[in-house]
């Protein structure tokens, strides 16, 4: 699970999922066991070890009410990953989105919504299915009919509404174009322009987008679609 708070993401894991050169990623690794919490000052990439859910949700507070402007990411190694992520998810108030990458002819469709490259998405209606939802938000918000071919991954994020701390999550599909000739920005959700961007040149667009959406492109895998060409 990964939750990306003001663009700063914290992933919760096993000690199975954890990569053996992990260590190389981090600036600095704390066994919780041993922490010193007065002491605690977390700064650049941080992995914390034998978390429990009680300090995953200490953690959540500090990133959503006051997090160190020097913070970069946070990994929490957890030995019961379902209890951890339940404590974590008790804190806000869940809203479930779908969205996705839609891809025509080796591009893939970028919506530039609030001066950023961002992907389509919109929250789920009453009693829809997240796959149902991706390809209506994706129409509404760009006019684009897209057929669903897998799903790419799963982002959470936060943010505050109306005065509740909202935990977004959103499932992200991969389609493949069906017909662009509708195809239009929805002003309604700010959404200023449209453009379908060759995937060869989709990371220099990523500089100007958010965490959670490059997060998407780095799970996304191109070859089901390739597959789809040869039906």
């Amino acid at each position: 699970m990964v939750i990306f708070f003001a663009d700063r993401p914290l992933t919760i894991c096993d000690k199975k999922d954890l990569e053996e050169n992990d260590n190389a990623h981090f600036d600095h690794i704390v066994d919780v066991r041993l922490l010193n919490r007065k002491n605690l000052e977390p700064g650049g990439h941080v992995l914390f070890l034998n978390v429990t859910a009680k300090f995953a949700v200490e953690i959540v507070r500090m990133l959503r009410e006051n997090p160190p402007a020097d913070l970069l990411s946070v990994k929490l190694v957890v030995n019961d990953k379902k209890a951890v992520i339940e404590s974590v998810k008790s804190e806000f108030k869940v809203i479930k989105a779908a969205g996705g990458i839609v891809v025509q002819n080796d591009r893939c469709l970028l919506i530039y919504r609030k001066k950023k490259w961002d992907l389509p998405k919109g929250k789920l209606d009453k009693d829809e299915q997240s796959k149902k939802a991706a390809v209506r938000e994706i129409f509404e918000e760009t006019g684009v009919s897209g057929k669903l071919v897998n799903k790419i991954c799963t982002t959470w994020h936060t943010y505050t509404y109306n005065n509740e701390v909202v935990l977004k999550r959103t499932k992200w599909f991969l389609l493949r174009c069906i017909s662009d000739r509708e195809m239009k920005p929805q002003v309604e959700e700010e959404i200023e322009k449209l453009e379908w961007v060759p995937l060869n040149r989709v990371k220099s667009y990523l500089v100007n987008s958010y965490s959670s959406i490059r997060y998407v492109f780095e799970c996304f895998d191109s070859e089901p679609l390739e597959a789809e060409k040869l039906r």
